[in-house]
């Protein structure tokens, strides 16, 4: 199948699917998403998560799992050794700490790795008359 596991991109036990998670690795680049993303309705899931994080990395299936179900919500991952800068306008002190916006807007936040939660968090906030990308084992009401 080709799976490039050094990218990010894929888990072992993942079939050849990539993630939809958007990671920003320059201030600008963030910038650009997010003033975009202002003018839309589009629930955005903001991952602030850090490489020696071991609950940011137990994380990681969680959130791909949940890109790949919810088909209207940006997910985005950011590195809060890279972005320092981001990370402190959103007052992230803790890893993983997730934001949930709307309209340029935090509407939401989930600190620390509390998977339930968080798929609540983004059931209640989305756009739940846009169909989801598959179906899992998990099943969500519209």
């Amino acid at each position: 199948m080709g799976q490039n596991l050094s990218s990010g991109n894929y888990h072992e036990w993942a079939t050849a699917e990539p993630s939809r998670v958007m990671a920003f690795h320059s201030k600008s680049q963030w910038e650009e998403h997010y003033n975009a993303s202002k003018g839309t309705d589009k629930l955005m899931v903001i991952d602030f998560t850090a490489t020696w994080c071991g609950p940011c990395r137990w994380m990681e299936p969680t959130i791909d799992e949940l890109s790949a179900t919810f088909a209207d919500v940006d997910f985005i991952k950011i590195d809060v050794d890279e972005l320092m800068n981001v990370a402190r306008q959103y007052g992230v002190q803790a890893m993983p700490t997730f934001l949930l916006m709307k309209n340029g807007k935090v509407v939401d936040k989930v600190v620390g790795a509390k998977k339930d939660e968080l798929r609540n968090k983004i059931e209640q906030h989305s756009n739940k008359s846009q169909p989801y990308l598959h179906s899992n084992s998990y099943h969500y009401a519209i």
